[in-house]
């Protein structure tokens, strides 16, 4: 048996309809993924939304609730650094919105945190998201957990980009170095794929569903690649799998 996400990532919704970053209308591109993600989503067991649900614009969470709310899926939802978490609570209070839940789904454990520095791009864990964690794991040692968080704790060969993820990424890996049931942590903010495998972990940044930034690049620079999103599917077993999956054509 299994259980599967849809990850969308970095929407940068604003009030306006015909709001757009760099060029592309964000509340479109997200309507084109959904429709192309139609038959994942009717299949999944939630949607993962990793943050940057807005682009500083409290009034786009309602664009949120319109699109995503009547999916009949539990939308789990963890803040980005253009989003605020207060508002974002407020705005989204209840089902199918879940904020940074611990929720158990299968065999499966997921865990989604705050990293977000008020009023900065890069990001942060808490002392007090750092011992939910912990907590989460302590309390289901033997259970296959997923985290979920905004900002890359990984480098992702962008030097651009480097400041601006998880600071505090040593301290994180702390946490999780030798907790066995850790299996993958997933992650948006860097609008590109990264997928790497560390022993039994996978590490796995997700592209956004609107702009995408070129990889290995020294500065700040678009890419080319159509929005995107990525499915998850996770075996009772531990081992998870995974598709990225672009649009089929820059539109």
């Amino acid at each position: 048996m299994a259980v599967s996400f849809v990850q969308l990532t970095d929407t940068h919704l604003v009030g306006d309809p015909q709001g757009a970053m760099r060029g592309v209308v964000t509340r479109d591109a997200l309507q084109r993924v959904l429709a192309h993600a139609a038959s994942d989503i009717a299949s999944s067991d939630a949607i993962l939304l990793t943050g940057d649900l807005v682009h500083d614009d409290a009034d786009g969470y309602a664009a949120i609730a319109e699109l995503l709310g009547g999916l009949g899926k539990p939308v789990l939802c963890l803040p980005g650094n253009h989003d605020d978490p207060l508002l974002m609570r407020e705005t989204l209070p209840s089902p199918p919105f879940d904020y940074c839940p611990v929720r158990r789904f299968g065999a499966w454990q997921v865990v989604l945190l705050d990293s977000v520095i008020p009023g900065e791009a890069g990001g942060r864990l808490s002392a007090t998201e750092l011992e939910r964690l912990e907590a989460a794991l302590k309390t289901a040692p033997d259970t296959p957990t997923l985290i979920a968080l905004h900002h890359h704790p990984i480098a992702t060969g962008s030097v651009w980009l480097e400041p601006i993820g998880l600071e505090n990424a040593a301290e994180f890996f702390d946490v999780i170095s030798n907790q066995a049931q850790v299996k993958a942590v997933v992650w948006g903010h860097v609008h590109q794929s990264q997928h790497t495998i560390r022993g039994p972990l996978q590490l796995i940044g997700t592209p956004s569903t609107c702009v995408q930034f070129r990889a290995q690049s020294e500065d700040f620079a678009l890419d080319t690649l159509p929005p995107a999103y990525r499915v998850l599917t996770l075996f009772d077993d531990g081992r998870l799998e995974t598709r990225l999956q672009h649009l089929p054509s820059a539109q």
